[in-house]
């Protein structure tokens, strides 16, 4: 006889005898009521996630959970699909890690206090990034995260001199990425203004020229088929090939489609469905 089935045995005749085991037990312990509960598994989609290289052995996965809406549950969420990719992924990895990021600090559920083990004992890290200090004294990646927590009347300011900071220190490529990264976060914030108007704001223009076009092409292109061929193995030339060919929209598509690839089928499968 398995030996866990002797104590749930035991515990159901006698619910009380795990309290006996605990320092601080529960002052309604007899009312509790021992039982078997089966877990129905949902589809998690857990949308940030940082995976260690695999050619380093087993690594530290990381996830991260940017909230900007009050959820008095979401620990209770994070820990569970966090804990549940993990023991699916046991032999990948040797440990995981959360990070969760607020605007500030007020947006963080109210009951934490069963979830202080995780929050206390280092393994997850709360950003509250109105907590970060100067928008002008962080490193520029950072310094966007936190132009999105500015209020709208200081927010075209503190873009235009991240705009001047970014032409100065950062490399072309770079610059491109965060100049395109601060419009899109500025669009959202003056949802009401046209992407023209916002760019007339901070006084720029980012014409889609075919120059333009074909870098950010080239780029998309690139990154794809490194993910690809991490989450697939090395693809056959003719599959690379056919990659080589898709359109900006197709490959924005595809970016979205791999991440739900198991194998080199699935892909091939998707580029035989594209519209010819």
């Amino acid at each position: 006889m398995r030996r866990d089935s002797i104590f749930y045995k035991l515990f159901q005749q006698s619910p009380r005898l795990l309290f006996e085991l605990l320092t601080n037990p529960p002052t309604n312990a007899d009312a509790y009521r021992f039982d078997s509960v089966a877990v129905k598994e949902p589809k998690f989609e857990i949308d940030g996630v940082f995976l260690p290289p695999e050619n380093a052995g087993a690594g530290v996965v990381y996830f991260c959970e940017v909230q900007f809406q009050r959820d008095e549950r979401l620990y209770e969420r994070v820990f569970a699909e966090s804990a549940l990719y993990f023991y699916r992924n046991r032999d990948r990895f040797r440990d995981w890690q959360a990070v969760i990021i607020y605007p500030s600090r007020n947006l963080e559920q109210g009951d934490i206090h069963p979830h202080r083990s995780f929050l206390n004992g280092g393994q997850v890290h709360r950003v509250f990034l109105d907590e970060l200090g100067d928008i002008r004294q962080l490193p520029l990646w950072v310094a966007l995260m936190v132009l999105t927590t500015i209020d709208n009347e200081q927010a075209p300011e503190e873009a235009r001199y991240l705009l001047t900071r970014t032409s100065q220190a950062a490399p072309e490529m770079a610059s491109r990425a965060i100049i395109e990264m601060l419009v899109t976060i500025m669009v959202y914030k003056f949802e009401k203004s046209t992407r023209t108007e916002v760019e007339a704001m901070l006084g720029i223009t980012l014409k889609e020229t075919q120059v333009y076009r074909e870098i950010k092409e080239e780029e998309a292109r690139s990154l794809i088929l490194r993910q690809l061929n991490r989450r697939l193995g090395e693809l056959p030339q003719e599959v690379g090939d056919r990659i080589e060919i898709l359109s900006l929209e197709q490959l924005e598509d595809l970016s979205e489609a791999l991440l739900d690839f198991t194998s080199l089928a699935d892909l091939q499968a998707w580029l035989v469905a594209l519209p010819s």
